[in-house]
């Protein structure tokens, strides 16, 4: 049953067949069974079988009509008795805060996603995180370095920011392209996302700073005080800003970020300056 679900181009998808890395990737996630999992693209069900042994509840968000029809017939009995419940959809529309609701208790999201959804997904869960314990999934392996990486290397940039503000990323291991069905052309990894903790640092606006860190990255080359000319925060004078603004975005810390958007909102307080209203992430493109 399980070949006659070809991947979709279309949809991204690049099947884990590779049963022994779905269970690393299952036993490195330290599932628990009073856990409520929610797992992203489960596709022909490679990781589901290890989730639904290990966790209370899974809730298998796909997109694929063909994979969740195959899900239900695979996983028939743990339907019938609601240890796994197949959503259809798209995962980028899912209210992860109602299904948090409905089942009372934060989730641990999982998944082996299409990688041109990586970033949405990524600040999806940033943006409803309050109900979520943390993220684990498989990236590439660039995009992985990205999100650990430290001020003054090429690879820091705004997912370093963003990922390392709201959580504490972590990669593990490696993932050959010989583990999929087709092989993609890159090298994954497994990351985590945790959650649990509160950020290091208080922040007074959370738009504003997601417009900085934005607006600033988006014109690395560019010093702040020319990067936040696109920032779209009308009336801000940098004059007033304390902050050194011919440093470059890359040579900040997340603390530093921090430190310029509290001061960006003070000045702008200030100033009675109508700020943006809508939430900085739904405008959110590509992260790099």
């Amino acid at each position: 049953m399980e070949d006659s679900l070809r991947p979709r181009k279309s949809l991204g998808q690049n099947f884990l067949i590779d049963d022994n890395i779905a269970r690393k990737i299952v036993r490195t996630s330290e599932i628990h069974p009073e856990d409520i999992v929610l797992e992203i693209g489960p596709g022909r069900g490679a990781i589901t079988k290890h989730l639904v042994k290990q966790a209370k509840h899974v809730i298998a968000v796909e997109v694929d009509k063909r994979a969740a029809l195959l899900l239900e017939k695979m996983f028939e009995r743990d339907c019938e008795t609601h240890r796994l419940l197949i959503e259809r959809g798209d995962i980028l529309e899912v209210d992860l805060l109602k299904i948090s609701r409905k089942f009372r208790d934060n989730l641990r999201v999982i998944g082996n996603i299409p990688y041109y959804i990586t970033s949405p997904i990524l600040f999806k869960v940033i943006e409803q995180r309050e109900v979520v314990r943390d993220l684990t999934m498989l990236v590439q392996l660039e995009v992985g370095k990205r999100i650990v990486a430290k001020p003054n290397t090429k690879d820091y940039g705004i997912l370093s920011v963003f990922c390392q503000f709201y959580a504490t990323p972590k990669l593990f291991f490696k993932i050959p392209p010989t583990a999929f069905f087709p092989e993609p052309n890159v090298v994954s990894v497994l990351l985590r996302l945790d959650f649990t903790r509160r950020p290091a640092y208080e922040l007074v606006d959370e738009n504003i700073f997601t417009t900085v860190v934005r607006s600033t990255f988006g014109k690395r080359r560019k010093t702040l005080r020319n990067g936040l000319r696109y920032s779209h925060l009308d009336g801000l004078d940098v004059a007033k800003l304390k902050f050194n603004l011919n440093l470059r975005p890359e040579q900040l810390s997340v603390r530093d970020f921090v430190e310029l958007s509290n001061e960006i909102s003070l000045v702008l307080n200030q100033s009675s300056v109508q700020r943006i209203s809508k939430s900085a992430w739904r405008t959110f493109d590509e992260a790099e």
